[in-house]
């Protein structure tokens, strides 16, 4: 099987997808990039990568072909269709799916590659921001065993730590149970710290409590000083946690599971989205706290 010199990155404006085609391009894999706002991809340019107009364009001569965009809708729109890049991709051409886009975008994106007589590997990532500015994500990556060799360049440029976990598919499942214990983290920290708030406690007692003990998570201290701060610079997107969410509810209500907290967390973030969608998910801290307010 070839080894990848060429690798599409569509998506590689977004806030995961400009770090991570920029590591691809420093892992001297020829990167060509394709963004909806080609602007936010030009950075790219420093690192030798080519940016093109159309995700057609971006296959063109592309051994993989990585997807890291929004939704499943994104997804597949860069993927089908006159312009879309399985149309410019080449024979045996292999498809990375990154995006976290949940059980039912996940199948729809295997059986589109198996149309189009593609290979497919499902691969979404775990971290924000930082992480995949430093190479330091985990990816989460489920297909062919005869591919994880020939993909390998292409993960290890993009990741600490490649987890295997099964069939396509594993890898998006893997994903939403994850980002389960995330978004309850989350909303968890926000409600503890407008409870400290409405109850006369000083929330940063409340952390300090808790350091170091059994009951201590980076992620809570991380998450609840932002709060505490009010600094809401986005590492994920609170509008991404929302659509995460819903895709967590739809795969319970999927599975017929009794899970109410996963329910009550994807109300509360969407009940957020009109104002604070673009800010960071620490943000769904103010739609508890009437303190927050004033």
């Amino acid at each position: 099987m070839p080894l990848i010199e060429q690798v599409a990155v569509l998506g590689a404006g977004g806030t995961m997808g400009l770090p991570m085609a920029r590591n691809m391009a420093r892992a001297r894999l020829g990167v060509r990039a394709w963004n909806r706002s080609v602007e936010k991809a030009e950075p790219l340019t420093q690192e030798g990568a080519t940016i093109v107009s159309t995700p057609a364009e971006a296959a063109d001569g592309a051994q993989a072909i990585v997807t890291i965009l929004t939704d499943a809708e994104a997804v597949i729109e860069s993927m089908d269709g006159d312009q879309g890049a399985l149309a410019g991709a080449s024979e045996g051409a292999t498809w990375i799916q990154m995006s976290t886009i949940g059980i039912e975008g996940t199948e729809r994106c295997a059986q589109l590659a198996e149309k189009r007589g593609a290979a497919f590997v499902d691969a979404p990532v775990l971290g924000t921001k930082q992480p995949a500015e430093k190479g330091e994500l985990v990816v989460l990556a489920s297909g062919p065993e005869d591919f994880r060799e020939r993909v390998a360049p292409i993960l290890d440029a993009v990741g600490q730590k490649t987890l295997w976990v099964g069939e396509a598919g594993a890898g998006s499942r893997l994903k939403l149970v994850t980002n389960s214990w995330v978004l309850t983290v989350a909303e968890g920290t926000a409600e503890a710290i407008a409870l400290a708030e409405g109850i006369g406690v000083e929330p940063s007692q409340f952390l300090e409590a808790v350091a170091g003990g059994p009951l201590d998570l980076p992620y809570l201290q991380l998450k609840g000083k932002a709060m505490i701060d009010r600094n809401f610079e986005p590492s994920f997107r609170l509008a991404l946690a929302a659509k995460d969410a819903r895709l967590l509810h739809e795969a319970a209500e999927r599975h017929k599971l009794d899970l109410p907290v996963i329910e009550a967390i994807a109300r509360r973030l969407e009940e957020a989205v009109a104002e604070h969608g673009d800010e960071d998910l620490a943000a769904t801290y103010l739609t508890s706290a009437a303190a927050a307010r004033s």
